[in-house]
């Protein structure tokens, strides 16, 4: 008899904290969509070209700009995450010195996960499949930008 409120009580907390988790990850996936636009030289061109909806006339124009900070801005993310990565080694080596093995034992394990996270990522990344410029050209259209 006790033990069906009981298993109810479980089964409700269980639902109600997956619901929280999506719910979680749904507002952050929105939130950080903007941010996404110049995380690839791909998604920053169909970013720009969802906004801009240039005619045939304006297309090879805008191509060639797009492509060009495309590039650079691709080249400075690189840059960007080289210079992290020298940073944060430093850091460690003026911090070892400081710490206990405990606490370096903590540190080399928060920046495993920090680099299988950026390993995962990446696989992610390479796995998607590519989505053909034809197939995306419909979501150009004027009623499909999303506004929001």
């Amino acid at each position: 008899m006790k033990a069906k409120p009981v298993l109810l009580v479980v089964i409700i907390l269980v639902i109600g904290f997956v619901l929280g988790m999506l719910t979680s990850a749904h507002i952050r996936f929105n939130r950080l969509r903007p941010v996404r636009l110049y995380f690839s030289e791909e998604r920053f061109r169909e970013g720009f070209y969802k906004v801009i909806q240039p005619d045939e006339k304006q297309k090879a124009e805008i191509e060639q700009i797009l492509n060009k900070y495309a590039k650079l801005n691709s080249n400075l993310q690189t840059e960007l995450r080289k210079e992290l990565d020298s940073n944060i080694k430093e850091m460690h080596k003026e911090l070892d010195s400081k710490l206990t093995r405990e606490q370096q034992a903590r540190l080399k394990e928060m920046d495993e996960r920090r680099q299988n996270m950026i390993r995962e990522g990446r696989r992610y990344h390479h796995h998607r499949r590519p989505v053909p410029r034809h197939e995306r050209a419909p979501s150009l259209k004027p009623d499909s930008i999303n506004t929001n």
